[in-house]
């Protein structure tokens, strides 16, 4: 999964996939924005505000909006959706050379005159979360931002429409679930070791150039060229999960344009790699203490249990209805998907029980819909995207031995997910073919508008803490603090209505709540 850990996921996506459920349903902005105060080259040191001259062939373009397409992973959505595709540099380094094309969707704002206010941008997370196929699923849960907006979304480079990247067949993919993802022997973690390297090995091959060119920050360069072309002024964005951080990076690089920018679900700025593999180990046994209590399980003891059964798991998977087995990799992937949202804890439930009666099918049913494989065995390429913008992006290559010597301190923290993020962090961008760029994001936006930031005290993936760090990176007056005393991950998406009513008042009127508000 992204930089932090495998479990970040899809933001709202992952809320959507865990209860089961789901929805579906052009033109000038208010100004033309400047590349005078925009365009920087790339690289985590880049100067906010550093002018670099972009070729009017970009600057000027016309998108052409017209009937969304059916793609390779998902079908086109219905309604009064929009495709598009954008021309952008592959290197912004050099924005005259080659360019990628980037995919968009929109839904036109039902605002007329004065009353329309431009565009807000979605990036519902992963990294590697496609925003065309995400954003109509959800267009019945934002629709009242489409009184003043129209409501954009895109697949970032590597993702999905936009070059996205296949770093290996489906066939390959189904064989690395038999992989053990905590090794204990010599022999599994040569094995886990020799399949990073040849997932790096495969995603080069697929991505070519691009591989060194998908970063965040090249992400957020890309948001700013899209923000002239669509015609807007300032920068209207909603980000969740990973889009928080592409959210503070963009402020960072271009705090003049910001406009009215939502983070919800937000990642800590200040933590590493390994850092962040702590943070999510802490989150999701909170989250699972949580639901355990729920239960009237005391968390001490379902926490063993669990971790019991996964330890059973790694000797001898479970057998399933469909003739797959369960591993513990898998049953474990299972077990967090339930934790992204507080309605599908019963599910949880259900298959927690029917693995300790030896039937695994509900926990690879949950795993499989986090895995984005589909009936016929075919794998969504998400996952791929995640790894090499977060590979690209990560400077941290932990090594094995580093990693045995944090491993007790992360079975301390989580019994249960402890040692599979330990492990992680050392594989997830083992012998990776390029270097990564930083250790932690640069987010800090002095001159920016006031960002609202929404934190969850029980959101498993990106814990609350994240949220105050990122305040604090913004810089004084900046990062203004909603806090929901929640479960799940992402706010707006849970439906509370003093969430809702706050982010809606601040993105449709500009309504700045006070910094410290709490929601329950």
């Amino acid at each position: 999964m992204a930089r932090w850990g495998r479990w970040t996921a899809l933001g709202a996506a992952a809320a959507l996939l865990a209860t089961g459920c789901g929805g579906a349903s052009g033109g000038s902005g208010d100004g033309k924005g400047s590349t005078a105060d925009a365009h920087a080259p790339t690289g985590s040191s880049a100067t906010p505000g550093a002018a670099v001259a972009l070729p009017s062939s970009l600057t000027r373009q016309k998108l052409d909006w017209g009937r969304c397409k059916n793609t390779a992973d998902s079908a086109a959505p219905d309604g009064d959706w929009q495709c598009a595709t954008m021309k952008t540099p592959l290197d912004w380094s050099r924005p005259d050379g080659d360019t990628i094309g980037i995919a968009l969707v929109r839904a036109r704002s039902r605002a007329s005159g004065g009353d329309r206010a431009g565009s807000l941008l979605f990036n519902f997370g992963g990294p590697g979360g496609s925003g065309v196929s995400t954003l109509p699923a959800f267009g019945s849960v934002f629709s009242s931002l489409r009184e003043h907006y129209d409501l954009v979304s895109w697949d970032p480079r590597s993702v999905g429409a936009s070059e996205g990247v296949r770093c290996r067949s489906d066939k390959d993919i189904q064989a690395a679930e038999s992989l053990d993802y905590t090794p204990d022997t010599p022999a599994e973690e040569q094995a886990f070791f020799q399949d990073a390297t040849d997932f790096g090995k495969g995603c080069a091959k697929a991505a070519g150039t691009l591989l060194a060119h998908a970063s965040t920050t090249d992400s957020a360069r890309d948001m700013d060229l899209m923000r002239e072309v669509l015609g807007d002024r300032k920068m209207h964005y909603f980000g969740i999960s990973y889009g928080t951080e592409l959210g503070g990076v963009y402020a960072h690089l271009f705090p003049k344009n910001v406009g009215r920018v939502v983070l919800d679900a937000v990642v800590d700025p200040s933590a590493d790699a390994v850092g962040h593999a702590r943070n999510q180990a802490r989150g999701f046994q909170r989250a699972l203490d949580d639901y355990l209590e729920s239960t009237g399980e005391d968390p001490k003891k379902g926490s063993q249990e669990i971790a019991d059964l996964l330890d059973r798991l790694d000797a001898r998977p479970l057998p399933t209805s469909g003739g797959r087995k369960l591993t513990q990799t898998l049953a474990l992937t299972g077990i967090v998907v339930p934790l992204y949202s507080e309605q599908s804890w019963p599910r949880l439930t259900t298959a927690l029980a029917a693995a300790k009666d030896g039937d695994g099918t509900e926990l690879l049913a949950l795993a499989d819909g986090y895995n984005d494989r589909d009936s016929s065995g075919h794998y969504g390429t998400s996952a791929h995207s995640q790894r090499v913008i977060s590979c690209l992006d990560d400077r941290q290559r932990p090594t094995a031995e580093a990693t045995k010597k944090r491993l007790a301190e992360f079975e301390k923290i989580s019994p249960v997910f402890g040692d599979f993020l330990g492990w992680d962090t050392a594989g997830w961008c083992h012998d990776w073919p390029v270097a990564g760029q930083y250790d932690t994001p640069e987010v800090s936006a002095a001159g920016s508008a006031p960002i609202l930031l929404v934190g969850n005290t029980g959101d498993p993936a990106t814990p609350y803490e994240g949220a105050r760090r990122m305040a604090d990176e913004l810089g004084k007056g900046v990062g203004v603090l909603l806090t929901w005393k929640g479960e799940g991950h992402g706010a707006y998406t849970s439906g509370n209505a003093c969430v809702g009513s706050t982010v809606n008042a601040y993105l449709l009127k500009g309504t700045v709540p006070k910094d410290g508000k709490v929601c329950s």
